[in-house]
């Protein structure tokens, strides 16, 4: 028999889907309209942020689902495979777009562990074999990626790959999280907008990010599976 957890997240990951084909009318309950100016600043500040993609190497991953941490993993491997050929950093863009049931990876440790985040979206920490309690995407320890040379999120933003983390996602989760872990939605969404990771850019949704980047002339590749 299938899980409860399991169940939950097949349920999610369809309505999701559905709601990114054919709009957002079915998520009217877990969607708090009355929080989505919270990441204003963040919103309007995302068009100047599209503005810095460079390079005549250009690509955009969408990371939908997390895929076993291959929307972060092919990010580091454009530009490994770049530099083999003899092209610098300076020269590349490479942008993971974290979206749906991937947002996970744009959050704080602490939410992980504070809302069992690995439980949720079905990411096990591989040292363990169980739901994460921690990002291991952001500084990626020992076993988190299947060879040691991949970078995680904050050494690849060092070189200047561009991460982004899908608004609508935030606040649709933390719509379906929050009955369960016993907190009000909105103050759930404000929490996982002030635990985005440092740098990481809030953007309206994924898929505008995704839209945006093409527009600047950024290859497109599904990350999710």
């Amino acid at each position: 028999m299938e899980s409860k957890s399991n169940s939950r997240r097949n349920f999610l990951s369809s309505v999701a889907l559905g709601a990114a084909a054919g709009g957002l009318s079915m998520l009217a309950n877990p969607l708090h309209a009355s929080t989505i100016p919270l990441a204003k600043k963040e919103l309007h500040e995302a068009e100047k942020w599209i503005e810095k993609i460079k390079g005549t190497h250009r690509i955009v991953y969408d990371g939908s689902t997390p895929h076993d941490g291959f929307p972060i993993a092919w990010n580091w491997a454009f530009y490994l495979t770049n530099n083999e050929t003899g092209v610098p950093d300076e020269e590349i863009t490479a942008m993971t777009v974290i979206r749906h049931s991937a947002i996970a990876f744009a959050l704080k440790s602490s939410l992980w562990e504070k809302y069992k985040l690995g439980e949720f979206f079905g990411i096990n920490d591989n040292s363990t074999g169980k739901p994460s309690l921690r990002n291991p995407m952001y500084e990626p320890q020992e076993g988190d990626f299947p060879l040691p040379p991949i970078q995680g999120i904050k050494d690849l933003q060092a070189r200047g790959a561009m991460f982004c983390v899908c608004n609508l996602a935030l606040n649709v989760y933390a719509g379906f999280i929050a009955p369960d872990a016993g907190v009000d939605a909105d103050e759930l969404y404000k929490e996982f907008v002030s635990g985005v990771l440092p740098d990481i850019q809030i953007v309206p949704s994924g898929v505008w990010a995704l839209g945006r980047a093409q527009q600047k002339g950024c290859g497109y590749i599904f990350a999710g599976n």
